[in-house]
């Protein structure tokens, strides 16, 4: 188990929440480039099954991934106002991440972080490292560079 209270940068306590389908997930804040409404997605022929497509972002094309397909979880109804892109950045890769609805800004200083339940962590491109208790519920925390698949994968994204 891993302590965010050992953690010498203090932004690494700090998550953007958001849900997909039923489930609230929460991306470290760091990674967070920017929050954006769904818009104009191009779709990508060949293109993996939770790629959406790409869209333009102020001159950059950037993957767009479907986060109900690439969680593996169904999709629970969703306000059209709500849904969101959640544009995350991991080194000089952005990946947007379409959800559900975005929540609140979590910090998880003082509340330990329990690992992912079981069974997850035979799926090698699992990208949830961890649980926070979170009222009542938990929320599952991600590793972005494992949900854009960026670890390893020679530049590969999404």
């Amino acid at each position: 188990m891993n302590s965010p209270a050992h953690s010498p940068d203090t932004s690494a306590n700090h998550w953007l929440s958001f849900r997909i389908g039923s489930q609230l997930y929460a991306a470290p804040l760091g990674a967070v480039n920017e929050v954006i409404r769904d818009g104009d997605i191009t779709p990508v022929p060949g293109a993996a099954a939770d790629v959406l497509g790409v869209r333009h972002l102020r001159g950059r094309i950037v993957p767009v991934l479907d986060g109900e397909r690439r969680m593996g979880v169904a999709g629970a109804p969703s306000d059209p106002a709500d849904v969101r892109v959640v544009m995350l950045a991991h080194a000089e890769h952005l990946v947007g991440l379409r959800v559900g609805a975005v929540g609140e800004l979590l910090h998880s200083d003082g509340i330990e972080i329990e690992p992912p339940p079981p069974g997850r962590a035979s799926r090698r491109d699992d990208p949830v490292t961890g649980v926070l208790n979170w009222q009542g519920g938990f929320v599952a925390l991600l590793d972005v560079s494992r949900l854009c698949r960026l670890g390893g994968e020679a530049g590969h994204v999404a």
